[in-house]
Order: C-alpha cells, then sequence, then structure tokens
C-alpha cells in the first residue's frame, strides 16, 4: 500500500460526509479501498448504495472480500464491466461520482458524469497530476494528453467548479452547479 494513499481515502470519505452523499458511483474501483471509504460515510450518512465497477473479476472478488470483512457488504453493488458501460446503465442521479479509469478515457467519460450526477453533486478525479508528467511538454502519450484534456475541460466548463488538490497524485474535485 502506497504511504499517501491513506491521505486520498480519508479525504474521499470526508466529502462523501460532509455532502451528505447516499448514491456513489466509482468508475474504475480496483481493489475496492475507496469503495471502503465511501461505503463508510454512506452508512453514516444513513444507507444507500456505492457502486464498485472493474473490469477485472478477480480484483471484484478481492473487494468483495475486502468489503464483507469490514462488514459493509449491504451497502455496494459489485459490477463487473467497462466503467463508462456500468454508469450508462444506471439511472441517476448520484450524489458523487469518483473516476479512476484509464487516464484517455476521462474527457469522453465527462458528459455521461455531467449527466448522471445531481446539481450540487461531486466529482473526484484521480491521478491528476499523473506523477508530474502533465507538466512536461515532452510528455505526449495518450493518458497523459487525456488527463491534460479532462483539466481543461473541467476547468473552462462553466457547469462545473473545479479545484486541483495535490493529494497522493493529484485529485480534482468539482461541484456541478
Amino acid at each position: 500500500m502506497e504511504v499517501h494513499r491513506p491521505a486520498a481515502g480519508r479525504l474521499c470519505y470526508m466529502i462523501a460526509r460532509m455532502t451528505g452523499a447516499r448514491r456513489i458511483f466509482e468508475l474504475g474501483s480496483g481493489f475496492g479501498y475507496s469503495t471502503l471509504w465511501f461505503a463508510r460515510a454512506v452508512a453514516e450518512n444513513g444507507g444507500g448504495e456505492v457502486y464498485h465497477t472493474v473490469w477485472d473479476e478477480a480484483l471484484s472478488r478481492e473487494a468483495q472480500g475486502y468489503i464483507e470483512r469490514a462488514g459493509l457488504s449491504h451497502i455496494v453493488r459489485f459490477r463487473v464491466s467497462e466503467a463508462t458501460a456500468a454508469l450508462r446503465d444506471l439511472p441517476g442521479p448520484f450524489d458523487l461520482i469518483f473516476n479512476d479509469i484509464d487516464k484517455h478515457g476521462y474527457p469522453a467519460s465527462l458528459p455521461l458524469i455531467k449527466e448522471r450526477l445531481r446539481q450540487g453533486g461531486v466529482l473526484i478525479v484521480d491521478n491528476m497530476l499523473w506523477s508530474g508528467r502533465i507538466f512536461d511538454a515532452q510528455q505526449q502519450d495518450r493518458n497523459t494528453e487525456g488527463i491534460r484534456e479532462a483539466t481543461r475541460m473541467l476547468f473552462e466548463d462553466r457547469d462545473w467548479s473545479a479545484s486541483l488538490l495535490p493529494v497522493r497524485d493529484g485529485l480534482v474535485l468539482a461541484l456541478r452547479r
């Protein structure tokens, strides 16, 4: 486990608690670390649901075990699927959406996120500093360019109020106006 991961997890928990989030969707959930933080917040907010979405069946099983051991299985809905397809299949609105898909997919995911996130809802996007590669003009791979474009889109769209937080590998926190 990375040394800075707890700081990002606690921040996600705090944002979910402060906003009273009861319906959260994770685009790209991995082994369930952020899912656990969100599920704790939702439980403390009076209950609801957190959608854990990942392509890999083994990762999903690992996350299920992790969430079961924490006693939060009643909060989490597990989906093995491409994340944006899973979000497209579910009706909104969501109170909070966490985006951690392949970075080149960030720009294309934003219109769907905006459609599914309630007004006043919160978007958290992970890895927005990309280990500093976003600042290096020589870095022009599709993931780095995807992060740059998504950042530009969020900061220029009047429907979002966004801020870049230098926690872990950078989180963008955006309020849907």
